[in-house]
């Protein structure tokens, strides 16, 4: 498979290049609170500086509805981002207007400005395909070349996303080159035992995944809000805890093609059931066939896999060569139903191969919880993304970089 790269572009001193990061960070109060996006974002923007092109960095942040928002503003992280590249950074108060226009003319070799957020101009999202290429086309006359590198967003047909990169010469950055080599060393011919966590909230976000992968693993992990419609699917009541009843048929056929292929779906043996959703509700850790017979009875709801499950998950995953995980294991952000989470993530840090968290909360998960980055194999920055290129569906912000 081929993706152009920057070397693709040739010599780019003094040339004008607009970089279509993936700087969505989660911001409190005008703060961010964790900066792994920009972070990530940083050794294509300084491979970039160091050959001297004029770059621009291009973003969006939030859902401000194709309107400015001031608590969506990239301000904050264009100051980050000076910290982090160690050197001063400009930001233009919007995209395609004045500010950015003179800004990015006054731009100097090796220097970088940050444009104000692309969402607020409709025509980023727009489902239109002209209105995109109308505003592509406002990017453009900023740029000599488009190196793309979000990819947290090569999922969507969006104009800074699909459309700038058919207008000028453009190739992939170092962040999307590495996440396609890890997606690819996923899929095809990983080493083994592999294993697969899947967690979160819903099973039919997954459905997908669990499709394509079932082929390929030797295990699949199941934790976190969706293992209630498993054990459903397996004949267990589940009190309260959230269910996709409509999704039952469609597990019980997962299950039994797994047994035919010889894959162990590894389901919880215990859960951590709680009184209601909160971080002061009492709890206690019910067998998994016996959720509704804990003191809560059917108002009880599941808030985290067991502690037995935790050990059996984690030994598991300390005995495989591949891991992929994806969707933490319970309510992590509530402090009694984060054990789960926690030692699933630290088993993680002790794989003998290949370890890859999956983007979005897992991610989240792993920092607030204490872990740094560089404990795992690799911390993907796109989770949504991820999870469609190893569902096997074509990402249009990948193909139209020459990824077939």
């Amino acid at each position: 498979m081929t993706l152009r790269t920057i070397d693709s572009l040739g010599p780019l001193a003094g040339k004008r290049v607009v970089v279509r990061c993936d700087l969505n960070v989660p911001l409190r109060d005008g703060v961010i609170t964790d900066d792994g996006r920009v972070r990530a974002s940083v050794p294509t923007l300084t491979t970039l500086v160091a050959q001297g092109a004029r770059v621009i960095v291009v973003s969006h942040l939030g859902r401000p509805d194709g309107a400015p928002d001031a608590k969506y503003s990239l301000a904050p992280v264009a100051a980050k981002l000076g910290e982090l590249l160690d050197r001063s950074v400009g930001f233009a108060a919007d995209t395609v207007g004045s500010d950015a226009a003179a800004k990015v003319a006054a731009l100097g070799d090796g220097e970088v400005l940050v444009l104000e957020n692309l969402r607020f101009n409709a025509g980023e999202t727009s489902k239109n395909e002209a209105e995109r290429t109308a505003f592509a086309g406002e990017l453009a006359e900023f740029a000599d070349a488009v190196v793309s590198d979000g990819f947290g967003v090569v999922h969507r047909k969006q104009a800074s996303v699909y459309e700038l990169e058919q207008l000028r010469p453009s190739a992939a950055g170092l962040l999307i080159a590495a996440e396609l080599d890890v997606l690819d060393r996923l899929t095809e011919n990983p080493e083994r035992p592999y294993a697969v966590v899947l967690g979160g909230s819903k099973v039919s976000d997954k459905l997908g995944v669990i499709a394509h992968l079932l082929p390929r693993v030797d295990a699949l992990l199941i934790g976190g809000g969706m293992l209630f419609t498993f054990l459903a699917a397996t004949g267990h009541k589940v009190g309260s805890s959230l269910l996709e009843s409509d999704q039952i048929e469609t597990v019980q056929g997962y299950l039994t093609e797994a047994a035919e292929r010889g894959v162990d779906i590894v389901l919880p043996t215990d859960v951590v059931v709680a009184a209601s959703f909160s971080a002061d509700a009492d709890h206690v850790v019910a067998a998994a066939d016996s959720i509704e017979a804990t003191p809560f009875g059917a108002s009880g709801l599941g808030l985290d896999i067991g502690p037995e499950t935790a050990t059996a998950f984690a030994d598991r995953i300390r005995g495989s060569k591949t891991v992929f995980w994806n969707g933490p294991m319970g309510v992590f952000e509530l402090a009694p139903f984060a054990a789960g989470t926690r030692v699933v993530a630290e088993a993680l840090t002790e794989v003998d191969g290949l370890s890859v968290v999956g983007g979005g909360d897992s991610a989240a998960a792993v920092r607030q919880l204490g872990f740094e980055d560089d404990q795992f194999g690799h911390i993907s920055t796109g989770g949504g993304a991820s999870l469609e290129f190893l569902e096997g569906k074509k990402l249009p912000g990948l193909e139209v970089l020459g990824w077939q």
